[in-house]
């Protein structure tokens, strides 16, 4: 039985709790082989972002390159990218080898606070990366940054998926929380909006999980399941880890991976 395989183009977290980490992490779990091209490095842990190396445009292209001319990745998500200059480059790359299946979790700011993006990057992201995917996970801060709408309930958050939608021609699935509501995201895709209840689970543990949520819609796509059933089992698998409440760290502790090694997440291929 061939394995599906998933490509993740992300930004590396030393403390293993966000980025390509919980991405391999996420996938592994989700019963798909995961792959990674590296666009920075950064020194930081669920406290904060100490410093930020980024990878240079060509050297992105050449293990984008060498992931896709061995193991073709069946989806790819694309987290961290912090520049437009290496946006081009995944854009250009994907064109050229006609990636499918591409989940982008436009990054902007770490759960710490942390910048991520440079600010010119924003409409590069827009106009090369998000009409290239399939779907785009924005979080309310990030939603209205792409939609410039403000967002203050679930009228706004409407509003806005459909203008990032319909200008990048991509599905949104727009992550609620940030007090608009309890867990409630909303999914916009051709021209329809279908809500996902969910419960806020009390855990302080919450470093990754937007890189988290977008890998596992990421490793589904990638396994044959269509764009709603891909969306639920990654809130399933989320609140999963959530609800296992396991912990690490001094700080805000990296959502764990590993709350379920005997269940049907880790059995699955």
């Amino acid at each position: 039985m061939k394995m599906k395989t998933a490509l993740t183009i992300a930004g590396s977290d030393c403390s293993g709790g966000a980025g390509i980490q919980a991405d391999l992490k996420t996938m592994t779990m989700n019963g798909v082989y995961g792959m990674s091209a590296i666009t920075a490095l950064t020194a930081q842990n669920t406290i904060g972002v100490r410093a930020i190396q980024e990878t240079t445009p060509d050297f992105l292209a050449q293990q984008l390159d060498a992931v896709f001319e061995d193991i073709y990745p069946d989806a790819v998500k694309i987290g961290m990218v912090s520049s437009s200059e290496l946006i081009n480059v995944i854009a250009d790359r994907l064109l050229c080898h006609k990636a499918r299946n591409i989940v982008v979790d436009p990054v902007m700011v770490a759960t710490s606070g942390s910048r991520l993006m440079q600010t010119e990057a924003v409409a590069a992201l827009k106009k090369r990366l998000l009409t290239l995917s399939t779907i785009a996970t924005p979080n309310i801060p990030e939603a209205e940054a792409l939609s410039g709408a403000d967002i203050k309930n679930a009228e706004d958050m409407q509003k806005a998926a459909k203008i990032i939608g319909d200008s990048c021609n991509c599905a949104v699935l727009l992550k609620g929380g940030h007090s608009i509501n309890d867990a409630n995201d909303l999914l916009y895709s051709d021209g329809d909006f279908r809500w996902f209840e969910g419960k806020r689970i009390d855990n302080p543990n919450t470093h990754g999980t937007g890189c988290t949520l977008s890998s596992a819609i990421a490793a589904n796509l990638a396994k044959g399941y269509d764009l709603a059933e891909s969306v639920q089992r990654a809130k399933d698998y989320i609140s999963g880890a959530l609800s296992a409440q396991l912990d690490l760290g001094k700080g805000r502790g990296p959502l764990m991976h590993n709350f379920d090694l005997s269940g049907e997440f880790s059995k699955e291929a």
